[in-house]
C-alpha cells in the first residue's frame, strides 16, 4: 500500500512538474490489482470477506451446515476456476513485457491472480472448520455493525442540522 501510494504520488508530481514518467500509470494499475487480489485473500483468512452471517443465522440448525458445505464447496471451486485460469493466462503472456518497462515481464504482473486464488483456497480450508462449528452451534456471531449503529448517526445529524439552521437565522 505504502509502494502503491508512492507511485502515485510520483506520478502526480510529474505531471505537475510538466515531466510526466511513463510508467507511474501502468505500474499504479497493477499495484491496485495486487492490493485488491492479496487483500481479498488477507481478509478470507480472518473470515472477514464474502459471508453473509444474518442470513445463514436466520436458518434452523438443520439447515445450517449443508448451506455451509454447499457455498464452501461453490467458493472452493470458483477458487480453483481462478487459479487455473490465471495460471493460463501466464503461459499465454510468456514472453511479453510491460509496454512502459520493458524489463518488468508480464507474467510476473499477472502471476497475482492464480497465487492469490490459491492463498484464498488455503484460507477458505483453514477457516472451515470454525465456520462449521458455528453452523453446528448457536449461528454465527459478528461485530456490531454500521445499521446497529445508525440510529445514534441519525441522530446526531439531526442535531447538527437544527443547530447549524438556529444558527444561519440567528436564532439561540
Amino acid at each position: 500500500m505504502i509502494a502503491l501510494s508512492l507511485v502515485v504520488t510520483v506520478g502526480f508530481a510529474s505531471r505537475l512538474l510538466d515531466m510526466p514518467l511513463s510508467w507511474t500509470g501502468e505500474v499504479a494499475a497493477t499495484g491496485l490489482a495486487w492490493l485488491t487480489y492479496y487483500g481479498g485473500a488477507l481478509a478470507a483468512s480472518k473470515g472477514a470477506h464474502i459471508t453473509c452471517p444474518n442470513i445463514v443465522n436466520m436458518m434452523p440448525p438443520a439447515l445450517r451446515v449443508p448451506v455451509i458445505v454447499l457455498a464452501e464447496i461453490f467458493t472452493i471451486a470458483f477458487f480453483v476456476l481462478l487459479a487455473w485460469t490465471g495460471y493460463q493466462v501466464m503461459v499465454i503472456l510468456e514472453g511479453s513485457s510491460l509496454v512502459s518497462l520493458p524489463s518488468v515481464s508480464q507474467q510476473l504482473t499477472q502471476s497475482v491472480i492464480p497465487i492469490a486464488s490459491v492463498l484464498f483456497i488455503i484460507a477458505e480450508l483453514l477457516r472451515f472448520p470454525e465456520t462449521l462449528a458455528c453452523a453446528r452451534g448457536a449461528g454465527f456471531v459478528h461485530e456490531p455493525d454500521l445499521e446497529e449503529e445508525m440510529p445514534q448517526s441519525a441522530e446526531t445529524i439531526e442535531d447538527s442540522s437544527a443547530s447549524a439552521r438556529r444558527d444561519a437565522t440567528g436564532e439561540r
